[in-house]
């Protein structure tokens, strides 16, 4: 079974109303990538599976952001910037 980028958010996980609240894809459950058959259907991944398939999705997770022009890589908290300031 291949894992896909949710059709409904486009890999986002979420969607942000009028009123600018934030509310997860009903469609992937929030981590924007679902389970993809031979057949084409997409089914959303369960819990049960994150542990397994974690290093696809952060894989594909890159490529997205890769796609939207993100051209930096991750950074543990305590080598970002924006922390260490505010630990001053």
């Amino acid at each position: 079974m291949d894992i896909v980028r949710c059709v409904s958010c486009d890999g986002f996980g979420w969607f942000e109303d009028d009123d600018g609240q934030a509310a997860d894809c009903e469609w992937c459950g929030g981590i924007g990538y679902t389970y993809r058959d031979t057949a084409g259907h997409d089914r959303r991944i369960p819990r049960s599976d994150y542990e397994a398939v974690s290093e696809r999705l952060e894989q594909l997770e890159a490529e997205r952001m890769r796609e939207i022009g993100y051209t930096g890589e991750a950074r543990k908290p305590w080598e970002q910037a924006i922390r260490q300031q505010r630990d001053e």
